[in-house]
């Protein structure tokens, strides 16, 4: 199998004057960062004999590991017409993403060693980030035959998951779990109850009502993700609830994590601004799922962040052609185009006064590279040079060709937003520069 982790070509680059944060070192001060092949060469003190071919002046803005997305959908192989591995790893460069998580729902689905290593090559030859796949727990993610699990890690996956497809039972749930356990995966889970889950649906409540829209219950995602800790409990399987929606979710969760189970959880970042309320006026834009919850979930996820129950935040990146968008809002297809304010919208939880910024970075890069075993999400000396410059205080608005993704769905369009990606480098190879 081709070695994925070594970049096209090298320059020596030099940042200087940045504010660089790096958790796992503990390092928080302004220093320049020399980077030579592909590596960074030196933090604060000039390697002997390095002359720089590149300079870039970071005053004022922050130096930080690039981030490490365990949530985005690449729309390659098999949906052209909402983006491929090129535009979508582009619009992740541009963000400051370095590393990013494919999900399973390609078509054809990621079940084989085959599929798994097509995305890692055309991410290679694009260049912008590295896109490792999640593989499929069952066949054809049809919930019966479990999947080659073991053929998926050797060929790069980083875990399996069935996101929302439907099990036949929880038998077969258990089996697959007890299978990821004897290879040490970790399972992906996207907890849903599809028979309370209406298509097209929103949270089930006043305002789903007065719109008449189908209404979809928090207890939807409770009573699945309650399960599935149980099952996550008997088999010792190291689980990863990604994308959680509400309270109940995060208490759940929390005692999980007081009890000694091996669980993580993820929050889409448009999950911490989004309620259910704004759906009034049909707008399609806000058509999310799991669904924009009330304003009592959205404290809770927050605080969920702010405590670390909720270790990692998400993008849940999903591009959507204009067309798919344009229906009857039941009718449309859910999800957004999160790549452009991933970042900048998680910064506003510093800006606040609820995370330092070295934990906005364990958040974002350090805590999801950790979780599925991945060397990045640090800047320590000899490590390939996967980082981000990103300033703080710029203030821009996000519009439609402010966006580098195919998809321009998102319900932030026209927010004036504060703080951007300026340069982003993987492995070292300038893949983002702002300008």
């Amino acid at each position: 199998m081709m070695d994925f982790s070594r970049p096209h070509f090298n320059q020596r680059i030099l940042i200087r004057n940045g504010r660089v944060i790096d958790p796992m070192q503990v390092l928080d001060q302004v220093a320049d960062v020399y980077i030579a092949d592909g590596l960074i060469a030196g933090i604060g003190q000039e390697p002997l004999g390095f002359r720089a071919d590149f300079e870039f002046d970071a005053k004022g803005m922050l130096v930080i590991p690039g981030a490490v997305d365990l949530c985005a959908r690449v729309r390659e192989p098999g949906e052209s017409q909402k983006g491929s591995i090129h535009s979508e790893t582009h619009a992740a460069a541009a963000a400051g993403i370095t590393h990013l998580c494919c999900l399973p729902d390609t078509n054809p689905i990621i079940d084989t060693r085959a599929v798994a290593v097509l995305i890692q090559e055309r991410a290679y030859q694009s260049g912008y980030a590295h896109v490792m796949p999640i593989g499929a727990m069952t066949r054809g993610l049809e919930g019966h035959q479990l999947a080659e699990m073991h053929a998926l890690r050797e060929a790069g996956c980083v875990g399996v998951s069935q996101l929302r497809r439907p099990l036949k039972s929880s038998q077969v749930l258990l089996r697959c779990l007890e299978y990821a356990s004897t290879f040490d995966l970790i399972v992906f889970f996207q907890s849903e109850e599809q028979s309370l889950c209406p298509a097209g649906g929103v949270h089930a409540g006043p305002t789903a009502t007065r719109l008449g829209l189908p209404g979809i219950p928090e207890c939807a995602e409770t009573i699945a993700l309650a399960r599935d800790l149980m099952l996550v409990e008997y088999t010792g399987v190291r689980a990863h609830f990604g994308q959680i929606s509400c309270a109940a979710s995060v208490e759940l969760i929390a005692t999980a994590q007081a009890r000694g189970l091996p669980v993580t959880a993820d929050v889409a970042v448009h999950q911490l601004y989004l309620t259910d309320t704004m759906v009034d006026g049909f707008n399609s834009h806000f058509h999310v799922r799991p669904p924009a919850r009330t304003e009592a979930d959205r404290q809770a996820l927050i605080d969920g962040v702010k405590s670390g129950v909720i270790s990692v935040l998400c993008s849940d990146h999903q591009p959507h052609e204009a067309a798919a968008k344009s229906q009857p809002f039941s009718d449309t297809a859910s999800g957004l185009s999160a790549f452009s304010h991933f970042l900048p919208l998680s910064y506003e939880l510093v800006h606040n006064g609820l995370l330092t910024e070295s934990e906005w970075v364990q958040r974002i890069a350090m805590n999801p590279a950790h979780l599925i075993n991945l060397d990045a999400g640090h800047l320590g000396q000899g490590s390939n040079a996967n980082l981000c410059v990103f300033d703080p205080n710029a203030r821009w608005r996000l519009e439609p060709d402010s966006i580098l993704s195919a998809g321009k769905n998102t319900p932030f369009l026209g927010r004036e937003l504060q703080g951007r990606v300026q340069l982003t480098l993987r492995d070292g190879t300038m893949s983002y520069r702002l300008g």
